[in-house]
């Protein structure tokens, strides 16, 4: 039987990469977009494989409408993709409570409603996966990155325990965290107003952004290709990373917090009471 996907952020990056991959397959897609005039030609293209809609992550009312409509229209949700999201740069203390609470609104809060809504009709056929957009810098950071990799650690934390919860309930949850691919991301983003003490760490961050654009190693439709392989694998991973700076980056932390760990482990187990 053909799935049935919603895929948010469609318009461009992952978001029409996985919309295209999944239509390829014989399947059919709501993509999702503020915009969504702007898959006109994929509508065009295949008329009954792609429907386009309207959607504000952030409006939790529409979230609520939308998978309503969806179910009521397909009969079911088979793949949630949550991809919508956009970057951010700024020193942590650059950082102003108003954009780190509107980042998480687009890549915590949205996501989160999204997966409420569908997971109902997946419980009930007990079947179905939810592919969460995050990032390697959803695992470890760097300066500039403060609200953007906390938005991506909190949604991974979510989806690790959502993984646990409905697992046996015939629900895959599916962690992707990619490196640096040619999706738009750096030109869809906002800075935070910069402070001279931070431009030594955060200005080559800012820099890479701004001109990074275009040039970044990963291929979407790849990237895409490894997701539809990851959902329709026996053992789906719980986490795949994409790109060869996303591995590196991922195993690199991985390395680190093990050695930091060895090292103050005995201080570390020296904590219990007294017996």
């Amino acid at each position: 039987m053909d799935k049935v996907w919603l895929v948010t952020g469609a318009t461009s990056g992952f978001g029409r990469a996985i919309t295209e991959a999944a239509v390829a397959a014989g399947d059919v897609v709501v993509a999702t977009a503020r915009r969504p005039a702007a898959l006109g030609d994929l509508v065009a293209a295949h008329p009954d494989r792609v429907e386009a809609l309207p959607l504000d992550v952030t409006d939790a009312a529409a979230v609520t409408e939308t998978v309503a409509g969806v179910v009521a229209r397909h009969g079911r949700i088979d793949v949630l993709v949550n991809n919508a999201g956009r970057t951010h740069v700024g020193a942590f203390e650059e950082t102003t409570q108003e954009e780190l609470r509107d980042l998480f609104e687009v890549h915590v809060f949205g996501p989160a409603a999204l997966t409420r809504a569908v997971l109902p009709h997946m419980r009930e056929r007990r079947s179905g996966a939810i592919v969460q957009l995050s990032s390697f810098g959803g695992q470890t950071s760097f300066a500039g990155f403060a609200a953007y990799s906390a938005t991506k650690f909190a949604l991974e934390g979510m989806s690790v325990a959502l993984a646990d919860e409905v697992r046996d309930l015939g629900i895959t949850v599916l962690v992707v965290e990619p490196g640096a691919f040619r999706t738009g991301l750096f030109a869809n983003g906002s800075t935070s107003t910069p402070l001279p003490a931070y431009e030594a760490k955060v200005g080559p961050t800012r820099r890479m952004v701004e001109t990074g654009d275009g040039t970044q190693p990963g291929d979407p439709a790849k990237a895409a290709a490894a997701i539809l392989a990851a959902l329709d694998a026996d053992r789906p991973p719980l986490r795949l990373p994409l790109g060869g700076d996303g591995v590196d980056a991922i195993l690199a932390h991985l390395d680190t917090t093990r050695a930091e760990l060895h090292a103050w482990e005995k201080v570390a187990r020296a904590t219990a009471f007294d017996a």
